[in-house]
């Protein structure tokens, strides 16, 4: 269904900000400018991107215990999407396709990589940002990117390429993979950012570095206590995955990183307001290590994880305001989601299980990051443009697949992705007709969601990582569910429905192929 939500503008006043008398006149006079300067352009368009929020982490989503006004505002004045889709359970993948448009388990290089990885992007891929540039945008990311750089053998001495700028972002500040692995600095525009030159950055994923300290050797080093995988290279006394030496001075401090990237995002909006930007705002949160800014420590009275959570939704509110005081928020496209499922241990010990009480990340979903059951892939997904979207509650089928050839069609373009539908009118909350059916994956595995049926094929492995506490969908026979009667999967109607199943497992071997049973088991190190 497509409902209609009439704004109560007594209880949302939307991303206010305080004026001062001495500028008031010129901030109208500027909001007005742009207005008139952006009247027949086509839209900016900032996607912020969360790492590991559930789809019941923000109130517009059913949290009641944990605070997210700024998220819930764009929900209420927006599209909220009901059955948004990340492509993936995991970081990479779903990163990947957002960007190409590409199923990612069409290509082999599409899993969770490690910092030092290569790039996974062929630079010769039509992109979002390589599209957007040949309507006239100028284009950024900032913030998490872990989709590979260079082609091997990266010397972080120098410039690091091919990156980000090679496949279609004339600007990039960005970490290399995720805050808990090496290397632990930003590169800005393929240039590590503070590195002094007689202090030089190594890093390996194969062996440690002579007479560097681990988390594994270590402990007492250690202001955060790995619970697994994470026992390597230990800086700001959290120790990571992968190992590394020197580069002192542009090590990031952990605490700063939300500020940080937001600093990056606003100065970048300033900079390109007269002319139309895509900006690829991809937050850290609440991916692990999770380390709230001061500001934030003890804000939810969940722990670190839910701390950055509402760190996260400040950052979302400033991000905000800022279009809003540049006088560019009625001409930006805004969309809003994450890139899977939650996980609460996902490798320290930070009381994010003890502290939940009564919070539910995945809402009323089974499952979470690394798993085929919905939690793994359904995730907030919210479309907002003031003035030009009416908020409503959708619930059509659309993926982050769908915003390149969506995007493309919006700025007039013939360019679309290999597995992107084109669904603009569904993302600006004029239809309700979404996808029909979509491949999801986790971990080189995958399964059909069909209308209101989902399907996971037999695959061997565990059903639960013990690790992380969350089950994977592997089974021994197909499972079979009806989303609209059993949202959170219990009730496996595979043997009652046999032609369904029939229907299904067709549908998916059109897309997927017959291949799919050969994959690679999760491995959390």
């Amino acid at each position: 269904m497509f409902k209609n939500k009439k704004m109560n503008t007594t209880n949302y006043v939307f991303f206010g900000f305080s004026l001062l008398s001495a500028g008031i006149i010129s901030g109208c006079r500027t909001g007005q400018q742009n207005d008139e300067r952006n009247t027949g352009r086509h839209p900016n368009i900032v996607i912020i991107y969360t790492d590991d929020l559930g789809y019941g982490d923000a109130g517009a989503y059913g949290a009641t215990e944990l605070k997210t006004p700024n998220i819930d505002k764009l929900a209420a004045n927006g599209v909220k999407f009901t059955c948004g889709y990340s492509s993936s359970a995991t970081s990479t993948p779903s990163r990947y396709a957002l960007l190409t448009g590409e199923y990612p388990w069409r290509n082999q290089g599409a899993r969770i990589l490690p910092g030092s990885a290569p790039l996974i992007i062929d630079t010769t891929k039509m992109t979002i940002p390589k599209m957007l540039k040949e309507r006239g945008y100028h284009t950024g990311i900032v913030g998490k990117w872990h989709l590979g750089l260079g082609t091997g053998d990266v010397d972080w001495n120098q410039h690091v390429s091919p990156g980000p700028n090679e496949v279609g972002f004339d600007y990039s500040f960005i970490m290399a993979a995720t805050q808990d692995r090496t290397p632990t600095v930003y590169l800005e525009n393929g240039y590590v950012v503070g590195l002094d030159p007689d202090d030089p950055l190594l890093v390996s994923y194969e062996e440690n570095f002579e007479g560097e300290p681990t988390g594994m050797d270590n402990p007492e080093l250690c202001k955060m206590m790995w619970h697994h995988g994470h026992n390597s290279s230990i800086h700001n006394g959290i120790p990571r995955i992968g190992f590394q030496k020197g580069g002192k001075n542009a090590m990031w401090v952990d605490e700063d990183m939300a500020d940080d990237f937001l600093e990056k995002a606003q100065k970048y909006i300033r900079k390109q307001k007269d002319n139309p930007f895509f900006l690829y705002y991809t937050l850290q949160q609440p991916h692990v290590p999770r380390t709230p800014h001061a500001r934030f420590v003890g804000s939810s009275g969940m722990g670190p994880r839910g701390d950055v959570i509402a760190e996260a939704d400040w950052c979302v509110g400033e991000l905000m305001k800022t279009l809003e005081e540049e006088g560019i928020l009625e001409n930006t496209l805004i969309i809003f989601s994450s890139d899977n499922g939650p996980v609460l241990n996902d490798g320290y010990y930070d009381d994010a299980v003890e502290k939940l009480g009564d919070h539910k990340p995945w809402g009323p979903l089974r499952g979470g990051k690394y798993s085929l059951f919905e939690a793994g892939t359904r995730v907030p997904f919210i479309t907002y443009w003031k003035g030009e979207i009416e908020p409503a509650v959708s619930d059509a089928l659309v993926s982050q697949l769908d915003l390149f050839s969506s995007l493309a069609k919006l700025v007039d373009s013939e360019k679309r992705g290999p597995d992107s539908e084109e669904l603009l009118d569904v993302l600006l909350g004029k239809s309700d007709q979404g996808r029909k059916e979509l491949i999801i994956e986790a971990t080189t595995r995958t399964a059909l969601r069909k209308s209101e049926w989902a399907m996971i094929p037999p695959y061997n492995g565990p059903a639960i990582n013990h690790y992380v506490n969350i089950e994977l969908g592997n089974s021994g026979e197909f499972l079979l569910f009806n989303l609209n009667e059993d949202i959170g999967q219990q009730r496996n109607l595979a043997k009652e429905h046999p032609e369904k199943l029939k229907e299904m497992v067709e549908t998916f071997e059109k897309i997927r192929g017959k291949e799919y049973g050969s994959i690679q088991q999760l491995e959390l190190k």
